[in-house]
């Protein structure tokens, strides 16, 4: 599949989402017998948000790989942006952090989650959070504006990933920085399971190896580079064995190799 397929198929399963009649809130092993497995959990990654400020339900869809506002070091009067924003989790959370004086603006490419997020900014009555709609290879946005850049979950899914950091590192301000949660992988994945739309946009075999991840990042040019957290994802034996022989399972749940949630940020020189 290439990456324009890659990205219909992620516009597609997103817009079942954001209307409702995904799967981001069926367990991982729900099905009937005969075809268990055949979905994606797609909150297996999720952290709570519930008691950070700027917090609204209204825009968690439980379908980020950390909390990297955490760690992106806001301060009031920010300009702020946010790479596919969804349903605008991370722009609300971040809002609380830049005040009234700063701004957030999230981008995503797919309707139906813009549509979310414009009516529960709409809801909000924030006049300083917008949401506009591009692909993050490709930003319409211009450049040296945004003093921070954020992203959760999200990057795995650009099948050009050092497209999507020069991206950043274009759009942010000389003296700005970015911190992204994302998901990578430690050791070798299964060709199948690398190969799988589905899995895919479940932000798995999209992801990439840590060492090659942290590369992408150096080769860009950003300085400072700082992971700030890191923690294993536990897929259920049932999903994996879907995509890998006895053996290659084995050497998953017994070796080196990984599959890994990770907040990381780096400052443009």
């Amino acid at each position: 599949m290439n990456s324009e397929d890659l990205k219909e198929k992620v516009k597609e399963k997103y817009g079942e989402i954001a209307r409702g009649t995904g799967v981001q809130n069926q367990s991982s092993c729900c099905c009937n017998p005969s075809d268990c497995c055949s979905s994606v959990d797609y909150t297996v990654f999720s952290e709570s948000y519930k008691k950070l400020d700027g917090y609204n339900p209204d825009a968690d869809l439980s379908l980020g790989c950390g909390i990297p506002t955490q760690f992106a070091g806001i301060k009031k009067g920010d300009s702020v942006l946010d790479l596919g924003s969804g349903a605008g989790n991370d722009c609300f959370v971040a809002r609380a952090l830049v005040g009234e004086t700063g701004t957030v603006t999230g981008i995503d490419f797919t309707d139906g989650m813009l549509k979310k997020a414009g009516e529960n900014v709409k809801k909000l009555g924030y006049t300083n959070v917008a949401f506009v709609k591009g692909d993050i290879e490709n930003m319409p946005l211009p450049s040296n504006t945004f003093d921070v850049v954020l992203s959760n979950c999200v990057l795995n899914l650009v099948p050009d990933k050092n497209k999507a950091f020069s991206e950043i590192s274009r759009v942010l301000k000389s003296d700005g920085h970015f911190c992204v949660s994302d998901v990578v992988i430690k050791g070798f994945l299964p060709d199948k399971l690398r190969q799988d739309a589905e899995m895919y946009v479940g932000c798995v075999s999209g992801a990439i190896e840590l060492d090659e991840y942290i590369d992408i990042i150096k080769h860009t040019g950003f300085q400072n580079i700082n992971i700030h957290k890191q923690k294993e994802i536990s897929l259920p034996d049932e999903l994996l064995t879907k995509y890998m022989t006895s053996d290659e399972f084995n050497l998953f749940r017994n070796g080196d190799v990984g599959i890994y949630s990770i907040t990381v940020s780096g400052n443009k020189q």
